[in-house]
């Protein structure tokens, strides 16, 4: 679907990417970009769109015009209502296309056709938004930071649909966003980029397993906790939590059975997105070091 390799963004003097590496995005790929404020996520699409000067290779299945995006930041006209916006933009009558009457359905929009683009709350335009950007059906699309803004309710609706509406789709998307519970939802793979920096892309599973192990139990970081904790391998965990690393069931068991003794609260994972990015950052660190 889509292949880029090498590339390198400059902003004059200073180096925005440098992703020396091959990445390949296949036809059906979930893939999520997650890397901290300024690691170069909107920079690469970008760049995947043309729309910034690049070194590298990219190739893709798909020409730029095929492609489809959602950036952070969309503008319309306030003053027009969205039913007006939405026929301009898209070059059809609601009323003729059925796909788009199944869209408009499906995100609960018809009750905010007739309003102003002005008058939308937050989540409401970027259901607006994302009408606009499925309807093009394009085989491969770019969602840059879809639920910025938007409280956690409003945040997992929008997920759930998106999830929803490609579970039987054959396209691709690319995912950015800084919600790790967004990641676990949405994508099958993981880029993880860090100070415009490549760490690594694969399979969410097989990274998680590459850093975390078989799985992983993460409890509160205390005094007595901590003692518990230094009986066994740990790997780097959010502040104010302590995570074991279980390599197969028999050490999960031990863990467990430990935890339970000491009446510990505690969470098992075998897929925490956050722990893996946590942890892939420490280890290319330490490499490097």
């Amino acid at each position: 679907m889509i292949t880029f390799e090498n590339i390198i963004v400059n902003y004059g003097d200073f180096k925005a990417l440098d992703l020396q590496t091959k990445i390949e995005i296949g036809p059906n790929d979930r893939v999520g970009i997650i890397g901290s404020n300024g690691s170069g996520k909107t920079t690469l699409i970008k760049a995947c769109l043309g729309l910034l000067p690049y070194t590298g290779s990219i190739t893709s299945d798909a020409s730029v015009n095929e492609m489809a995006v959602h950036l952070q930041a969309n503008d319309y006209v306030d003053t027009m209502n969205c039913k007006s916006i939405m026929e301009t933009v898209l070059q059809c009558q609601i009323s003729k296309s059925q796909e788009l009457k199944e869209l408009i359905g499906f995100f609960d929009f018809n009750a905010s056709l007739k309003k102003k683009y002005k008058q939308l709350s937050g989540g409401q335009k970027q259901r607006f938004t994302l009408i606009l950007v499925l309807m093009q059906n394009a085989p491969l699309t770019f969602f840059d930071e879809v639920t910025t803004g938007l409280d956690f309710e409003t945040r997992m609706s929008l997920m759930d649909k998106l999830s929803t509406w490609y579970q039987d789709k054959g396209a691709a998307i690319v995912f950015v966003t800084h919600y790790f519970e967004e990641l676990s939802r949405l994508t099958n793979k993981l880029l993880i980029i860090d100070k415009g920096q490549f760490i690594d892309y694969g399979d969410r599973d097989e990274l998680f397993r590459k850093y975390c192990g078989h799985a992983v139990i993460i409890f509160d970081d205390n005094e007595s906790n901590q003692r518990i904790a230094s009986a066994f391998t740990t790997c780097k965990a959010p502040n104010g939590r302590l995570a074991v690393v279980c390599e197969n069931q028999e050490s999960e068991l031990q863990v467990l059975l430990q935890l339970n003794e000491a009446s510990v609260n505690y969470v098992r994972s075998d897929s925490d997105v956050e722990l893996l990015y946590l942890n892939a950052l420490e280890a290319y660190y330490e490499a490097l070091s």
